[in-house]
């Protein structure tokens, strides 16, 4: 790729001057200043050639062998990433096209209005955690703060770095599952009917959920979302920045003020992901890599996995310590310090995790900082606004990687909320020593078990209604 084409993808993620940014951005339609979808929809519906993905080599998959396995909560989305994966793409591509297509099948846990983290391992290399969190709103007279979004960043700072193909690409499939309509999940359905009244009592909310008849939709109904399409069509367009520093966000801050969400076009600017190295740990030649703070849900598995105390207790002395650095995780990690505090109810969140055919794997979790959010919709963009992190606490983002003699051994996942940790911990420790993964209290496991790269076998907790996607390619037939 030339030194433009990367400069031009930074900027994406980066801050630059506004009247810079607005600059670019006013060469594309000033029509979206009034609503993302009159326009756009059409011109998205026609260019979307049913579920294909395009800019995808589909001879490029390998000739035999596994193509890589996708373990989601959500039935369409981890088809999606798998679909990458048959397509050619990596696992860094995958978890992308994955978390962007649970933005719209899932937007309960993961509205392209909240934020996440994601583990990302390939073989001979230090593991990394990418964290993208949302920021609270800073305007005043918000009556229901809401969260800036943060996913977007995020998701682009992983596939620029590990990806193999085209991001715009990668938003194809969540178009078209937003124009086209997708079919109510179980999982979806159980969220919607956990907060139906409140969701409901929203204009917007309820002309996307509800069924005419003061009820939410259920499972098997179908739902477009053509606002949500021309939303994504926009970012498509125009790029991710334009969500950050352009006339796009000037779309969703002013959606959000109207909504009681109290955002500004700083707010938005200032959301950064953040990448470091995952916290580590050796025991018995696998090493074990979890997500990195600000993602302290990866520090209280790794004690967890280490010394088999609470995960909940060790987050809780953390948060609590106000330390936030890798070096102080690291450290507690390999004191084996644990803690005895408790944590307050935490949000829902929801997770997934990718492998592909050449060893790279990635775990990733995600949350809108409370189920729904904040039960309303940012206008004509159709996302569902993220809860404040200044009114919630933080959500326990959690995820492993072990590799055994640069082997993948597993990749795990959780949600759960203030048992997700503790069950990445307990998951972890299982595939370590090759007995089963427990499946107890609240923790909900999504995880990948592999002898070698090659021989990888997805697993979904029993309890929940996610799915397993995975695929062989084998040459001989």
């Amino acid at each position: 790729m030339e030194k433009r084409q990367v400069a031009h993808r930074q900027h994406q993620i980066s801050t630059p001057d506004a009247t810079q940014a607005r600059r670019v951005s006013s060469r594309l339609p000033a029509s979206l200043m009034a609503s993302v979808a009159s326009g756009l929809l059409l011109s998205a519906c026609s260019w979307i050639p049913g579920s294909h993905l395009v800019g995808i080599s589909e001879t490029s998959a390998p000739a035999g062998g596994s193509i890589g396995t996708v373990v989601a909560d959500e039935p369409q989305a981890a088809l999606v990433g798998h679909d990458v994966l048959a397509r050619g793409g990596n696992a860094a591509d995958a978890a992308t096209a994955t978390a962007l297509a649970l933005g719209v099948t899932l937007p309960s846990r993961a509205s392209f209005g909240g934020g996440g983290a994601c583990l990302v391992s390939r073989p001979g290399e230090v593991a990394q955690s990418i964290t993208f969190q949302t920021r609270a709103g800073t305007s005043k007279g918000a009556d229901r703060p809401a969260a800036t979004p943060a996913d977007f960043r995020g998701l682009y700072l992983m596939q620029l770095h590990y990806g193999t193909v085209d991001f715009n690409d990668l938003i194809a499939p969540a178009l078209n599952l937003a124009s086209t309509g997708i079919t109510v999940s179980r999982t979806l359905a159980a969220d919607l009917a956990a907060v139906r009244p409140a969701l409901l009592a929203d204009d917007g909310a309820r002309a996307i959920f509800g069924r005419g008849d003061a009820s939410t939709l259920v499972a098997g109904d179908s739902l477009a979302q053509p606002r949500l399409a021309g939303f994504l069509e926009r970012i498509r367009v125009a790029g991710v920045g334009d969500l950050y520093n352009g006339a796009l966000a000037d779309v969703y801050v002013t959606a959000a003020q109207k909504a009681g969400g109290g955002l500004n076009d700083d707010d938005m600017r200032q959301t950064l992901p953040l990448q470091t190295e995952a916290l580590t740990t050796r025991q018995g030649g696998v090493e074990a890599s979890f997500l990195a703070p600000p993602a302290d849900g990866g520090l209280g598995a790794a004690v967890r996995y280490t010394t088999g105390a609470s995960a909940q207790g060790t987050v809780a002395a953390w948060r609590a310590s106000g330390n936030t650095s890798l070096a102080a995780a690291q450290a507690a990690l390999n004191s084996g310090r644990s803690g005895g505090g408790s944590l307050p109810a935490l949000p829902a969140s929801t997770s997934f995790v990718v492998t592909d055919h050449s060893g790279m794997a990635v775990a990733c979790v995600l949350s809108d900082n409370n189920l729904f959010g904040t039960g309303r919709i940012a206008g004509s963009t159709g996302v569902v606004l993220g809860a404040s992190p200044a009114r919630t606490p933080q959500p326990l983002l959690s995820a492993a990687v072990l590799r055994d003699q640069r082997n993948l051994r597993a990749v795990i996942a959780a949600s759960g909320q203030n048992e997700a940790a503790d069950a990445v911990g307990d998951a972890a420790r299982a595939a370590a020593h090759e007995t089963p993964i427990p499946h107890e209290g609240a923790g909900r496991i999504n995880a990948i078990l592999c002898q070698g790269n090659d021989s990888c076998r997805g697993s979904t907790d029993p309890r929940a209604a996610g799915l397993a996607a995975g695929t062989t390619n084998d040459s001989r037939n």
